[in-house]
């Protein structure tokens, strides 16, 4: 019984330092910001497996959703409403490429850096993305250091 009781208090305690290492994180959706017009704020994330990435809709008229291709293998997809601000826990390694719907064409995308980021980096790079957005996500890739 005292065997058991130990196993249990140490299953607990390495619950709760697994809870307490996944950071949160939050993206800001803007119309304006320091990168100019129709963008994520910060646009480049790092985070662990287990981590939570907040979407903050600041004005209206923004989603955020993940571009068709641009996740790694046995992530799931995502897509928050029009206005609303959404929450997301990324679990698998690799990196996760963003846009807001209405403003893709315009360049309004973010990447998130899961673990190293590379398990899917060729097909990050080697995606077909609109003007604005593949000058956007090109410059994400140098800030992230690919």
């Amino acid at each position: 019984m005292r065997l058991l009781l130990l196993f249990l208090a140490f299953f607990a305690n390495a619950l709760s330092l697994s809870a307490a290492s996944a950071a949160q994180h939050e993206i800001k959706a803007l119309n304006k910001g320091t990168d100019g017009m129709m963008v994520f704020e910060p646009a480049l994330i790092r985070a662990a497996p287990g981590d939570t990435i907040t979407f903050t809709i600041t004005d209206k008229g923004h989603n955020a959703q993940a571009i068709t291709g641009l996740l790694p293998p046995g992530a799931e997809t995502f897509a928050g409403e029009i206005n609303k601000s959404y929450t997301i826990t990324v679990k698998a390694p690799g990196l996760y490429g963003v846009e807001c719907k209405p403003h893709y064409p315009m360049g309004m995308v973010a990447l998130i850096v899961v673990g190293d980021g590379k398990v899917n980096l060729d097909a990050v790079k080697a995606a077909k993305l609109p003007g604005k957005a593949k000058e956007r996500m090109g410059k994400l890739l140098t800030e992230a250091g690919y």
